[in-house]
């Protein structure tokens, strides 16, 4: 019998054989979901061909680290097999374990690590002809050619189709392993029930129902309009909503609906901010269940205890395999363009979903191509819906192939708005620190953002009395969400409060001040910096004083930046309510015909992916595109505050274990982000501690103040400000 594993101090072991059938049938159902399981299942029985050779036999009886090339000898095949396909799926194996491939060149040699180079290692490969005993391929060849439906020139869609086959060949592979390995130990079952899901929300959603307030009359159309269109058929949807319109649980209202009318598999929600996430994951929580609901980003902490719950989502979080998925734009999409397996495994599990993506305008613009076109093969080929949510939808439907029609959930737009309205906005023209910080001062309830910390740093510097708070990046999530319930609290009791933040506020956090002061900035950030003003109506209309900084802060703005303010501020020329719909689907197209074509792909990443389809050679270079498309491109360092016990407590675990996975996972909450150039200066000055490579402490605790966070000092001779 040929091993394929064995596990450590016993005697069981599993055959090649059997390995190779389970991988093939688990990544069959995987593949089912986008109607390719044919192909995912000949993945899976010749990923592991190369296991049959005498070299990796002898190299696992023995226990050897010498390493063995195992994943080359099914690319050979399965390419030798299918005419064209089968160099699609040749990416797959080959990059089973290492991650997907470049392609290369043909000119590539065999010593080449490219797919070209390794499809002509034949020769010089251990001899594995053994397999055709135990496995016949004709037997499973698929009957019918892959359900692609190519968009523009059919690069992009290959690409993406490579990556979905590849997701059902690593997380099957994955999986039978880990049962065999375990004893079948790992339990990773999720129970779920989306009729039971929309009874539990139709009795959460009864106070809409409540018609004396007429604010829950209109929330009750929105939500009546969000039912109704879940009847209709998959596709691409927007639903433009202002603030204050109960979007969050009408959209779940569509997406579960959506999900019982088409027998989809699961919910993802897409969002920009993690603030957010946590808001709108523990809605979801209490709503359906904290057992159905995974939260899927940085600074979630799943614990390292018995909590069986918490261990199944930590479970999820692998392969998205639970019914309800709260996650970041960065990781959803640089998942879909990535070419690891610990990021792709999940990558099958978004097919056949309802995916909301929240605040779609804060998909990054420089990426806005790949990303949009992402969403279109996800919504063309893998039977999924998407939902564009957004109070300020951006101008993306001539930016989608021609093949693909939008449909608005709500009826009437431009009446909800007229609703909504309950802001004003005022042109201040230019305002210095001082005045600023005088005109707070002067208030009871206010908040301010602005573009910078610097910024933000100097006025909360001369806000005086109680209630001041100060809001940025450099303040740990743990102590950022602290401050932010502070705040909520002070707001609800009618005390003074003051706030100075940068943009982290700007998208879904819950808070309502009469008054708020927003720098220059594009008409999408003005509009939700006008969702924390006036949010709950109490005020006949809640006034956002928009001003333009002194040029001390924007002289070295990046370009990111400075053209949507650029275009903000012509279309506050063009238009009284900067705020209505027309304003902001004028400066929506604008700010594109700005960026140009080129400006909406910086890294090329969609022209790069079209190429390779280019006289059917396949050639796409997937460890390229991965490193090139990153949604946060600064080059940061995580470093790690022990601000309370419980942090301290965690960062001497990392002192003195050897496994740091679970403590690295608990201890994100306590962690802030810095440039290089900035860490480079810390470390210098003696200012950090290196656990070991990558995981940083703040060594100087009183670095780190309780009302701004991470400052430096020209006193702690680094000289960085904030």
């Amino acid at each position: 019998m040929h091993i394929a594993h064995k596990r450590e101090n016993e005697l069981e072991v599993q055959s090649v054989k059997k390995h190779l059938e389970n991988t093939a049938i688990m990544a069959k159902k995987f593949g089912n979901s986008f109607d390719s399981g044919d192909y995912a299942y000949i993945c899976g029985i010749m990923h592991d061909i190369g296991k049959y050779s005498k070299e990796f036999q002898n190299k696992i009886v023995n226990n050897s680290n010498i390493r063995v090339d195992h994943s080359t000898a099914g690319a050979i095949e399965i390419n030798k097999t299918i005419y064209l396909i089968g160099k699609l799926l040749a990416y797959c194996i080959a990059g089973h374990h290492g991650g997907l491939p470049d392609g290369g060149s043909k000119s590539d040699t065999a010593g080449e690590v490219t797919l070209n180079g390794r499809l002509k290692r034949g020769e010089k490969l251990p001899d594995y002809s053994y397999f055709e005993k135990e496995i016949n391929v004709a037997d499973f060849l698929p009957g019918k050619i892959p359900n692609i439906k190519p968009l523009n020139k059919g690069g992009f869609s290959l690409s993406f189709y490579i990556r979905m086959i590849y997701s059902c060949l690593v997380d099957s592979d994955f999986l039978d392993t880990e049962e065999f390995m375990s004893i079948n130990k790992v339990d990773r079952r999720v129970n779920y029930d989306y009729e039971l899901f929309n009874e539990k929300l139709n009795n959460y959603i009864g106070n809409f129902k409540n018609k004396e307030r007429e604010i829950n009359k209109k929330r009750a159309e929105i939500l009546n309009d969000c039912i109704k269109k879940s009847k209709h058929e998959k596709g691409l949807y927007t639903l433009t909503v202002p603030t204050g319109g109960g979007k969050t649980i009408s959209s779940l209202a569509f997406a579960i609906n959506h999900v019982l009318e088409h027998g989809m598999d699961r919910i993802i929600y897409v969002i920009p901010y993690t603030s957010i996430i946590e808001q709108t994951g523990k809605i979801f929580k209490d709503i359906l269940g904290h057992e159905n609901v995974l939260e899927h980003h940085s600074n979630f902490d799943f614990k390292d205890d018995e909590d069986l719950i918490l261990h199944k989502l930590k479970l999820s979080s692998e392969n998205w395999d639970i019914p309800i998925v709260v996650t970041t734009n960065v990781q959803f999409f640089e998942s879909l363009f990535a070419n690891k397996s610990s990021r792709c495994r999940k990558l099958h599990n978004i097919a056949n979903s309802v995916i909301i993506f929240d605040e779609a305008q804060m998909i990054p613009t420089q990426f806005l191509t790949p990303c949009l076109m992402s969403i279109a093969e996800l919504v063309t080929s893998y039977k999924s819906t998407c939902v564009l949510c957004s109070a300020t939808q951006p101008s993306l439907r001539n930016r989608f192939p021609k093949e693909i029609k939008i449909n608005e959930i709500c009826e009437n737009t431009e009446l909800l708005y007229e609703f909504f309205r309950r802001t004003k906005v005022i042109n201040r023209g230019k305002m210095e620190v001082a005045k600023i910080a005088e005109e707070l001062n002067n208030c009871n309830q206010t908040l301010c953002i602005v573009n910078s910390k610097k910024h933000a740093m100097r006025i909360y510097s001369k806000l005086s009395g109680e209630g001041a708070f100060y809001l940025s990046t450099r303040m740990c999530p743990k102590h950022r969400s602290e401050v932010l319930n502070e705040i909520k609290q002070r707001l609800k009791d009618k005390l003074p409060c003051r706030v100075v933040s940068t943009q982290l506020i700007e998208a879904g956090v819950d808070v309502d001040f009469p008054l708020v002061y927003r720098s220059m900035a594009g008409i999408d950030s003005i509009v939700q910096a006008g969702g924390r003003c006036n949010r709950e109506n109490n005020l006949e209309v809640g006034i956002i004083n928009v001003f333009e900084p002194e040029s001390i802060f924007t002289k070295n703005m990046p370009s990111s930046i400075k053209r949507p303010i650029e275009v903000g501020k012509t279309i506050m020329t063009r238009f009284e309510d900067i705020l209505s719909p027309q304003a902001i689907k004028a400066y929506f197209e604008e700010l594109y015909n700005f960026e140009g074509e080129e400006g909406l792909d910086i890294k090329n990443i969609f022209k790069e992916m079209e190429k390779g389809a280019e006289g059917c050679n396949f050639n796409f270079n997937f460890i390229q595109v991965a490193s090139k498309l990153k949604l946060i491109d600064e080059n940061t360092i995580p470093i790690i505050i022990g601000i309370d016990k419980n942090a301290e407590d965690l960062i001497n675990k990392l002192r003195f274990v050897d496994e740091y996975k679970g403590i690295l996972r608990a201890i994100q909450p306590y962690t802030v982000n810095v440039y290089e150039n900035e860490f480079n200066k810390m470390y210098g000055a003696g200012k950090i501690e290196v656990i070991n490579d990558g995981i940083y402490v703040l060594r100087d605790i009183s670095m780190y103040k309780k009302e701004t966070g991470l400052e430096f000092t020209i006193e702690t001779g680094i000289g960085i400000f904030i």
